[in-house]
């Protein structure tokens, strides 16, 4: 097994939307609720997947491939920067800003046939790169916080 060195993170964007199906809007700051997920988004409530993360440089890398798609266009929550999601595993617990934690529920996932990337640009990097927790510890997120993984 690879031993990754989790180093200090950061949030890149925050990304919600009021209605599933639809690209998300980048906002500045966002409040997580415990046991919901990210206030005003469509993907919050009572189920293991109330947050999902994707790394900015796997944006990036699909910009090469896809065209030019930004933070929140693949319907994730919170697109970190420098930060290994992919060396994450199940359980694992993230801590971002001063006290929201995070608990690994999901390594990435089916594409359903509605996927708005999936349907212009043939391919999504969600079910093979992107990152789905629970809220166990709720609070206020801001672009640019820190982000680690947490023993």
């Amino acid at each position: 097994m690879i031993k990754v060195n989790f180093s200090v993170g950061t949030v890149h964007a925050i990304s919600i939307s009021p209605k599933k199906g639809t690209k998300k809007f980048n906002v500045a700051e966002c409040e997580v609720i415990k046991d919901f997920g990210l206030r005003g988004d469509s993907h919050g409530g009572e189920n293991s997947r109330q947050v999902s993360l994707l790394s900015y440089e796997n944006i990036v890398a699909s910009n090469s491939k896809e065209g030019e798609l930004l933070p929140g266009d693949f319907a994730e929550n919170i697109t970190t920067n420098n930060f290994p999601l992919v060396a994450l595993r199940v359980g694992d617990k993230i801590k971002i800003g001063d006290g929201v934690v995070l608990s690994v529920t999901q390594l990435g996932k089916t594409c359903h046939d509605k996927c708005e990337i999936l349907k212009k640009m043939g391919s999504c990097i969600m079910p093979k790169k992107g990152v789905f927790a629970k809220v166990l510890n709720g609070g206020i997120i801001r672009v640019n916080d820190e982000i680690r993984k947490i023993i």
